[in-house]
C-alpha cells in the first residue's frame, strides 16, 4: 500500500557538489553494493519505503517529495513534506532522509520546518536518527525510524509555538547586528554569509518579512542558507539558528521524551 501523496508544490531541494535532482524511479534503480562482514549496505529505496511506512502508521500524510543522487548514485538525499491531516497556511514539517553506499555518512533522518511563502527550510535537533551501516542495520532501523516519526505530533505543536513567538517578537536593528554576529559564533551562518544575511534583513526578498521581528531575522538567515545550497550543512546550521533564536525569545526546548 503506497503512502498517500497529496499535491503541493515540490519541496525545495537545492543541489551542489555533483548531486542532481532525481525521480523516484531513478532512486529505485540505483544499484546497491554487496554487504561484507562489517558493512551492510542499504538500498536507497528500502530506506525511503521504511520511512514512508512509519509515516503512514501514524496517520500523517505526505504532500510532496524531492530526491537527489550523486552522479554515481552512491549518495541519496530526500525531502518529504509531512502534514497532520491539514495544510498549514504558513509552514509545514519536512522530513530529511539521507543514505550512502560509499561510507561517506551513516543513514540519517532529521525533522524540520518549511516556510511556504519563501520556500525556506530549517531543521531542528529534537528528532534525529543516525545509524551506521554495520551489522543488524536492517533489524534496528525500523524501530529507530518509528520512534522518530512518532514524535512528529509533539513537534508540530512546538513548531507552531516557535514561529508564532518569532512573529510576535519585535527587535531593533542594533540587536539584530549582535544576533547575526552570534549566529556566526554558533555556526548557524559563516562569516562570508554575514553581509548577505544582513542585506536580506535590511531589504527582505518577501514583503511578509518587512516587519522588524525575530521571524524576519530567521528568514534572512535561512534565505541565504537556501541560496548557499549545501543540504548536508543545513540541519546543523539551522539547529544552531533555532537554538540561538529560541533562547533570545525565551522559548523552552521541546519535550519529546
Amino acid at each position: 500500500m503506497p503512502v498517500e501523496i497529496q499535491s503541493r508544490p515540490r519541496c525545495n531541494l537545492i543541489l551542489h557538489c555533483g548531486a542532481h535532482s532525481a525521480s523516484r524511479l531513478e532512486v529505485a534503480k540505483t544499484s546497491t553494493p554487496p554487504c561484507t562482514s562489517t558493512y551492510q549496505a542499504l538500498p536507497h529505496i528500502s530506506l525511503l519505503e521504511e520511512v514512508e511506512g512509519a509515516i503512514r502508521s501514524t496517520g500523517l500524510k505526505i504532500s510532496n517529495q524531492a530526491y537527489a543522487l550523486t552522479q554515481d548514485g552512491a549518495r541519496m538525499f530526500s525531502l518529504s513534506e509531512v502534514l497532520n491531516g491539514h495544510v498549514a497556511e504558513r509552514y509545514g514539517m519536512i522530513l530529511g532522509v539521507r543514505n550512502s553506499h560509499d561510507r561517506t555518512f551513516p543513514v540519517g533522518l532529521c525533522v524540520g520546518a518549511q516556510v511556504f511563502c519563501c520556500d525556506n527550510l530549517s531543521f531542528s535537533s529534537e528528532v534525529t536518527v543516525h545509524r551506521r551501516h554495520t551489522v543488524h542495520l536492517q533489524r534496528d532501523l525500523p524501530k529507530l525510524i518509528s520512534v522518530a516519526v512518532g514524535k512528529l505530533y509533539d513537534l508540530y505543536g512546538h513548531q507552531t509555538l516557535r514561529f508564532e513567538t518569532y512573529r510576535n517578537t519585535k527587535v531593533r536593528d542594533r540587536v539584530v547586528h549582535d544576533l547575526l554576529v552570534r549566529c556566526c559564533d554558533v555556526g548557524a551562518i559563516t562569516n562570508r554569509m554575514l553581509p548577505a544575511v544582513l542585506k536580506e534583513w535590511r531589504t527582505p526578498s518577501y514583503p511578509e518579512f518587512e516587519e522588524r521581528t525575530i521571524f524576519s531575522v530567521f528568514n534572512a538567515a535561512t534565505e541565504i542558507l537556501k541560496k548557499n545550497g549545501n543540504l548536508q550543512e543545513l540541519p546543523n546550521r539551522t539547529t544552531a539558528l533555532h537554538s540561538l533564536l529560541d533562547t533570545h525569545v525565551g522559548l523552552p526546548a521541546a519535550t519529546l521524551n
